[in-house]
């Protein structure tokens, strides 16, 4: 009998449930912030002005002035079971959160699962004591048992019957089993190394060996200055890709989730929450510039500030137009290339600037033939998310995209007889070999992107494809030869 009066108090006592880090991975306060800075650049300091009036007048405007599709976002599986379980048995489940109650209705209505809401408003930012006491006005102390995650959840748990705790922030879950009420502990996978190498792209430094290319170009490899500057200009570089890469994810949240693969990365799936990239990206910048600052010549840091500045513009706006963000994507790969020369402070020719152009115009190409052939497969007919195509842009796409890798390799072949190269090297003639390695990497390239066996970034396959690196040391010995 008194396993059965338990499991009948247990019914009769409500269910409450917290929103953010809990059954969300994620916070809808960073959610609508990263999305208003994403379709609203220009109103940014309009976040400032509603902090001001209050941190529930700052997240009604960020509520009100998005768009936020809230069947995409990252919810807690194994928070959800609970409560599917908990419902099962009659029991009534109540959403509390300090998030805005648009954006908390609306998920409430997509999850199904919730017999009340309680959210904050323009005035009210319903977290920590104001939840606590809100709660207990309307249950009583120890009349509910509550479901959180943080710091802010501790004086919930305080007067709750029972506590249960889920994806708990850093030292939450024992300061709450010091309370004495916790009856269960809900784990998500934890983020760990292999997120943060994700998010930051690391296998994606390779692209900044081009730094590389004026001192192989000008045979000064074997000066060991000129190598240690281009290793610290190799590493700025990286640090300031990553953060790119970090502020990239961010704003591409909606339509990362929208994609069959994207939706996994870090902050789309919630590995990693929005506060901690936001708090990491200030950071790696500043090591960036730091360190160019003090180690290399003016003229990297301006390169690199160009680089960023680039990115920037085109994480906001350039990349949803035709054209333009292949351009700068090509753009971009060529900085890399002139923060080299900037770095080693070595000039750079035409044909060095001509060959890159062509060259990352087509493998820019490549990626978003690729993402339109999936779009195509899976019967999208309109406009893909965030970008400029449609599915039927595919032959137009693949013609200019051979066709700048084929002119990449004309550019080469023309470099062979110009003066500078033949007072150059000892046996210009030999690089002509170049040329039919080059012309078939391309063409294998394409090919495989139009079968569908390509990866939708070409330098990660690249870098994996035996194939490809059997033509890169072949290339680099023809070179070497003729030299």
């Amino acid at each position: 009998m008194p396993g059965i009066q338990g499991r009948i108090l247990e019914v009769h006592t409500p269910l409450v449930v917290d929103l953010d880090g809990t059954l969300l991975r994620s916070d809808m306060l960073f959610e609508t912030a990263v999305a208003f800075i994403r379709n609203h650049p220009l109103k940014l300091f309009s976040l400032f002005t509603w902090l001001l009036q209050g941190k529930a007048y700052l997240k009604q405007g960020l509520a009100l002035g998005t768009e936020i599709d809230v069947a995409l976002l990252p919810f807690n599986a194994d928070v959800i079971d609970y409560i599917q379980t908990e419902r099962q048995t009659g029991r009534s489940v109540i959403l509390a959160t300090a998030s805005h109650e648009t954006l908390a209705n609306r998920i409430a209505a997509h999850l199904q699962l919730f017999d009340q809401v309680w959210a904050s408003d323009g005035t009210t930012n319903l977290s920590a004591h104001r939840k606590r006491d809100l709660l207990v006005s309307h249950y009583g102390e120890q009349g509910f048992d509550y479901i959180g995650n943080s710091r802010d959840d501790l004086c919930i748990w305080g007067v709750s019957r029972k506590a249960i705790v889920a994806s708990p922030l850093a030292g939450v879950e024992r300061k709450a089993r010091a309370q004495g009420n916790v009856e269960q502990v809900i784990q998500s996978a934890a983020s760990g190394t292999s997120a943060w190498r994700k998010a930051l792209r690391l296998h994606q430094w390779l692209k900044n060996a081009l730094i590389f290319m004026p001192l192989l170009a000008a045979h000064q490899v074997q000066n060991t200055q000129l190598l240690l500057d281009g290793l610290l200009a190799f590493l700025c570089f990286g640090l300031c890709a990553s953060s790119v890469y970090l502020l990239n994810d961010l704003l591409d949240l909606a339509d990362d989730r929208h994609h069959r693969s994207k939706r996994e990365r870090p902050f789309a799936s919630g590995a990693l929450s929005i506060k901690s990239g936001l708090l990491v990206i200030p950071l790696l910048l500043a090591a960036a510039f730091s360190a160019a600052a003090t180690g290399l010549p003016w003229q990297f840091s301006a390169v690199l500030a160009a680089y960023y500045l680039l990115t920037l513009v085109y994480s906001l706006y350039l990349k949803r137009h035709m054209a333009v963000d292949v351009i700068v994507l090509a753009m971009l790969y060529t900085t890399r290339i002139l923060a080299g020369a900037a770095a080693f402070q070595l000039p750079l020719t035409f044909w060095i600037l001509a060959f890159s152009m062509f060259l990352f115009l087509s493998l820019a190409l490549v990626k978003r033939y690729a993402e339109l052939r999936e779009a195509r497969l899976r019967a999208v007919t309109g406009k893909t998310a965030g970008r400029g195509y449609y599915p039927g842009d595919l032959d137009m796409i693949a013609s200019l995209g051979a066709s700048s890798g084929n002119l990449a390799v004309m550019v080469l072949a023309l470099y062979i007889h110009e003066g500078a190269t033949v007072a150059l090297y000892h046996h210009p003639h030999v690089i002509w070999l170049a040329c039919p390695l080059l012309l078939f990497w391309i063409t294998r390239i394409w090919m495989l992107t139009h079968r569908g066996e390509m990866n939708e970034d070409p330098v990660v396959f690249a870098i994996r494809d035996r194939i490809s690196q059997g033509i890169g040391l072949l290339f680099l010995l023809v070179f070497w030869v003729a030299a």
